[in-house]
């Protein structure tokens, strides 16, 4: 079990939500939570190998072709 990200926690809350720190303190781990979302939006997995290599091959980097340094 990861241990609570006190830090980032308080970051947030008093930094960024800009709380009183009685408030925060009072607040519980999902209140916080609920907050977080609302400002940030819900966290969304990353990419599945797959649908990366799907991308890729739909969308493959242009090569550029530069003529040599002074010509």
């Amino acid at each position: 079990m990861k241990p609570f990200p006190w830090s980032d926690a308080i970051g947030f809350g008093l930094g960024v939500l800009k709380l009183p720190s009685e408030t925060f303190w009072r607040m519980t781990p999902r209140e916080l939570a609920y907050a977080i979302v609302a400002l940030r939006g819900r966290a969304v997995p990353p990419l599945s190998r797959d649908d990366l290599t799907d991308l890729m091959q739909r969308f493959p980097d242009a090569v550029v072709e530069r003529e040599p340094h002074g010509g």
